[in-house]
């Protein structure tokens, strides 16, 4: 199984910091963000991993990254020219995987606490289609969330003024390499976005979305409140 991290965006909630620093590599606890989202890949079991990343700070990326060998995998680099959504992001790279190969897509803001081994092992060997990660949360009008129909995922709403459940889809999913198919499929959102939720919707309506609830903690560390509490909860997580 291959795993790519999305790096990428702007970060603009987090400005001023990230007016001079890409969001993935501010401090979080005791390492730059993007340390837990390659942490939790080598946990699982994934060793050659992708990193989507934009223009900004793309040196201090491989400063600090270098080719992964600290954290026993292989770390290549792909740079988003401009930002045009999470599914833009991932579409860029389907030359990484190959056909009938099935991927791990982590957002390098999710910081949680839950091991994904088990999930990949599962995915890897039973499971098809897609596969997404939900987690209860206070007010879930924040996130995508997931429409419950007899145990199974009808459709996820962005945002939606009434939530239909209360849960949130977290940024961390499992994809056949049919994805990229999936991808170039939809259209631009009304902000002009490729949006992950109109892909995994496309899975949805095929009944080939699959989904588990996380346990632990588990935050998108984006806005300055998130990013405290984060680095809060990771203080003295330990380096490879």
């Amino acid at each position: 199984m291959k795993g790519i991290i999305l790096a990428g965006g702007t970060g603009s909630r987090l400005r001023p910091m990230t007016s001079i620093l890409n969001k993935h590599l501010l401090p979080v606890g005791n390492y730059p963000m993007i340390h837990y989202a390659l942490n939790k890949m080598a946990e699982a079991g994934i060793d050659d991993i992708l990193l989507v990343i934009g223009k900004s700070s793309a040196g201090l990326y491989v400063d600090y990254i270098g080719s992964g060998a600290p954290w026993g995998i292989q770390v290549s680099y792909k740079v988003q020219e401009e930002a045009g959504g999470i599914a833009q992001a991932l579409g860029l790279a389907e030359s990484f995987v190959r056909p009938g190969e099935k991927l791990l897509v982590l957002l390098g803001d999710n910081l949680f606490e839950d091991s994904l081994k088990t999930a990949v092992k599962d995915f890897e060997t039973n499971e098809s289609g897609a596969w997404v990660f939900l987690k209860q949360v206070a007010d879930p009008r924040r996130y995508g969330v997931p429409e419950l129909e007899n145990g199974r995922i009808s459709r996820i709403l962005e945002k939606p003024e009434q939530p239909p459940s209360e849960y949130a889809v977290t940024g961390m999913y499992l994809y056949e390499s049919d994805v990229f198919d999936i991808i170039r499929s939809v259209r631009p959102s009304t902000r002009g976005e490729l949006e992950i939720t109109d892909v995994n919707n496309v899975y949805a309506s095929e009944g080939r979305l699959g989904y588990s609830h996380l346990s632990g903690w588990w935050t998108d560390a984006g806005t300055q409140q998130s990013l405290l509490e984060a680095g809060l909860r990771l203080t003295g997580y330990e380096k490879p």
